[in-house]
């Protein structure tokens, strides 16, 4: 499944633990209202599966597994098993794998130390393109692991620094592609050289309004080419896509996008196509 915008056909989840007190040590922006942020992620799941989609939804276990797209990535022959460069979140990929494994994806490849990789940092080109983000949460040991596990070519791009280590930044933190031939963006904060990537296969940039990077415009899932679901409150994103001739669904995040996840972060694509 070596595609990011295809129709998005079987998707794995993970409810939110009903406990959300320990929310300190993974740096949530503020405290989830248990309640309203497991009623928000219900709401997701069902867009999700009114979309066509049908949803895998995995147990419960620390806070931030709910951002289940950053434990793994997916290729042609199976599942990849990342190491995250969030130390607190290394538990989380032996609890994927079991919901793989449950789910019937094999894991074919696992990251062990020195490298570091979390799915955000990851985003298909083409099938055999994948893009890659090196940061603060990726280095360039699993970048070249993961190029020479897949048998991809692996187009890196450097972060930037912007709010520094602590602050989640991935490469899907700055766009997100909606169809092989459109993203979604902030500009002001892309890499040179994947500006001029885009330019030069033509792809149009819709691009996110200045007071919605921080609310995670930039973050959209593609529910299939030129379909895309992302929160309700970035309406000027929203609007612009719609201009763009995408058709947007949303969703409400007040609490689910506190600990800085968007759309494609709450999911794994297990299928597309």
């Amino acid at each position: 499944m070596a595609s990011s915008t295809g129709q998005l056909r079987r998707v794995l989840v993970r409810r939110p633990p009903d406990d959300c007190s320990e929310w300190r040590p993974y740096r949530w922006r503020a405290a989830p209202d248990e309640k309203a942020l497991a009623a928000e992620h219900e709401a997701f799941c069902t867009a999700l599966d009114e979309a066509g989609a049908e949803v895998v939804v995995a147990e419960p276990t620390t806070l931030d597994a709910i951002y289940v797209y950053d434990p793994a990535l997916l290729g042609e022959n199976g599942a990849v098993l990342l190491r995250p460069g969030k130390e607190v979140r290394l538990p989380e990929v032996d609890a994927l794998a079991v919901e793989l494994g449950r789910a019937g994806v094999e894991v074919v490849h696992r990251l062990e130390e020195p490298c570091l990789a979390e799915g955000g940092d990851f985003s298909w080109l083409d099938e055999s393109t994948l893009c890659a983000g090196r940061g603060y949460r990726t280095n360039s040991d699993g970048i070249w692991t993961l190029e020479r596990l897949l048998g991809v070519e692996v187009l890196v791009f450097d972060l930037p620094h912007h709010r520094g280590p602590a602050a989640c930044l991935h490469l899907l933190s700055l766009l997100s592609p909606l169809a092989n031939d459109l993203v979604v963006a902030y500009p002001p904060l892309l890499p040179v050289r994947l500006v001029q990537l885009l330019d030069e296969l033509d792809v149009e940039v819709v691009a996110v309004p200045d007071d919605e990077f921080e609310t995670l415009g930039p973050n959209a899932l593609a529910l299939a080419p030129r379909v895309a679901l992302l929160p309700e409150h970035n309406r000027g994103t929203r609007r612009r896509l719609e201009a763009a001739g995408v058709e947007v669904l949303v969703y409400r995040a007040e609490e689910l996008t506190k600990g800085e996840g968007g759309p494609t972060c709450l999911t794994l694509p297990l299928r597309r196509g």
